[in-house]
């Protein structure tokens, strides 16, 4: 099974993801966890090329092609085979981020980056995908009291990530494998909403 974790910077995909897994474990799946950009040798280098607040010249453009090459070598180097192997992958972000943050966010044609998808992940799908949802507030406040350095993405501005949670939404209307969760309560609520939607789905597995 192929999980991912959506959602705007700080918005508690990590914790969430870890919760997931150890229920996983606890039930006697293999599942590995895997995070874009990076998940490889060389997916890594592209992720730190994206990510360095030095890098402030990057274009728009490169940055699309840049999350798209990182993530075909996640794909054909570790995604794929796993899956073939019966494992249960769970990645923190995969393409619908590059949808809501190149593409809403940044304001590059979503239909373009929809190619680009099909060359980057051809038919590796997810399953499920888990938005875990935030109000762009509750997102600034948990940014203005990080440890360490912003990344390059992190320091943008409200008036982006407005745009990224907006059309995280709106992609969540038009799949049907999204599951929009309300990150703005307790982390073990959200939690067991996340094993129940993960029970439907894959219910002859899991009881």
């Amino acid at each position: 099974m192929f999980i991912t974790f959506e959602g705007i910077d700080f918005c508690g995909k990590s914790t969430q993801i870890k919760k997931l897994e150890e229920y996983l474990v606890s039930k006697h799946k293999i599942v590995k966890v895997i995070r874009e950009p990076g998940g490889t040798l060389i997916s890594e280098k592209i992720r730190d090329i994206l990510l360095d607040k030095n890098n402030d010249l990057m274009v728009m453009e490169t940055e699309i092609l840049l999350f798209s090459a990182s993530r075909a070598q996640l794909v054909r180097e570790k995604i794929k085979p796993y899956l073939d192997n019966g494992f249960y992958v769970i990645s923190d972000r995969f393409h619908d981020s590059s949808t809501a943050y190149q593409g809403y966010g940044r304001g590059l044609s979503v239909d373009a980056i929809k190619s680009i998808h099909k060359i980057a992940i051809g038919e590796t799908v997810p399953d499920i995908t888990f938005l875990i949802d935030i109000p762009i507030e509750i997102a600034h406040q948990r940014k203005s009291v990080k440890s360490g350095e912003l990344d390059r993405i992190e320091m943008s501005d409200i008036n982006f990530y407005n745009r990224v949670r907006d059309g995280y939404l709106q992609i969540a209307k038009e799949e049907k494998r999204f599951r929009v969760i309300d990150g703005n309560r307790n982390v073990d609520i959200i939690h067991k909403d996340i094993i129940l939607e993960i029970l439907e789905h894959d219910k002859l597995e899991l009881l």
